[in-house]
């Protein structure tokens, strides 16, 4: 391992829920290999109750997310992104920005637990099944071995961690 930090970006469109939370899971899975960051094409303007909720059931500190602006990562003061992930369909869909360096990217679609219309108590599950499904695929991620892998072998594994789900019989509750 040569040491290197790598910078990843998670996208979605609101950037208050799923993007959020990739972000404070890559951060501490990363063990500062991997430095997240996370952002939207239409930011809400703040995080979800239910992320920030499920963040502090798994202790991560949620002082530093703030829903924000794909915009802020084009600046020449932003740091170099290595990798881009999108984290929901619209966002997949929606014509990035260029992003200086080729960054690789990869969709890992998953379900908005912010659109959720239900009640309290299965929204609640449904954010941590979401974190569940963000945690597993990060994990995968963050254990690859991203100094030695080739860039073709990388993209293919990026892709196939977005198909992966949360390990089933995993409680949510």
């Amino acid at each position: 391992m040569t040491g290197r930090t790598y910078n990843a970006l998670f996208l979605c469109t609101g950037n208050s829920a799923r993007s959020i939370l990739a972000e404070a899971i890559s951060n501490r899975a990363g063990k500062g290999r991997i430095r997240a960051y996370s952002a939207g094409s239409d930011p809400k303007g703040r995080v979800h109750p239910k992320a920030l909720e499920v963040l502090r059931e798994h202790d991560h500190d949620v002082s530093e997310l703030r829903s924000k602006s794909w915009d802020e990562f084009t600046q020449d003061a932003a740091p170099t992104l290595d990798f881009i992930f999108t984290v929901c369909d619209n966002a997949a869909g929606e014509t990035c920005p260029i992003w200086p360096g080729k960054p690789m990217t990869a969709h890992w679609g998953v379900a908005d637990p912010a659109a959720f219309e239900g009640s309290e108590a299965d929204t609640l599950a449904l954010f941590r099944r979401t974190y569940l499904e963000l945690e597993r695929r990060i994990d995968l991620f963050t254990n690859l071995p991203l100094d030695s892998l080739d860039r073709l072998s990388l993209q293919t594994q990026l892709n196939d961690i977005g198909k992966t789900e949360a390990p089933v019989g995993e409680n949510t509750e």
